[in-house]
């Protein structure tokens, strides 16, 4: 028991038989023992403390993990909305573009009717016999 031998506790056990009579020594004993009784509920509240801490701060630490967690997932989603839009606009762009090169080249061909009908009317009979590509599609 707390690395002392039998013979150590009655040697102290003797010096305090002596030193405080046998009137005062079961008092004595029981003031050590609510003392002991005291230290030890004061250490374990102690210990139980620190170990709430311990677990409150390795709470602290998960809960910073996943909000940094969400946080990336939120920022991917706002790059993944952001690439699709992009593309949907790209998209409608095109789409314009396309019909203004359309509309670009009905009037260049008005154009040249109003000019030159002749030489209009000409071409087309020349690509209704001999189909071929249509110029400016790039």
């Amino acid at each position: 028991m707390f690395g002392m031998s039998f013979m150590e506790i009655m040697i102290i056990a003797v010096i305090a038989v002596l030193f405080l009579g046998p009137d005062k020594l079961p008092s004595a004993m029981v003031q050590i023992a609510k003392f002991f009784k005291t230290f030890k509920t004061s250490i374990n509240d102690a210990k139980a403390s620190i170990e709430q801490e311990i677990k409150l701060e390795e709470l602290k630490e998960e809960t910073k993990k996943y909000k940094q967690q969400l946080e990336d997932a939120q920022t991917n989603v706002r790059k993944t909305i952001t690439f699709d839009e992009l593309n949907e606009i790209k998209k409608s762009t095109q789409s314009a573009t396309d019909a203004f090169r359309e509309i670009e080249q009905s009037v260049s061909k008005a154009k040249d009717i109003a000019t030159n009908p002749l030489k209009a009317a000409g071409e087309e009979i020349t690509q209704s016999i001999n189909p071929k590509e249509p110029k400016g599609d790039n």
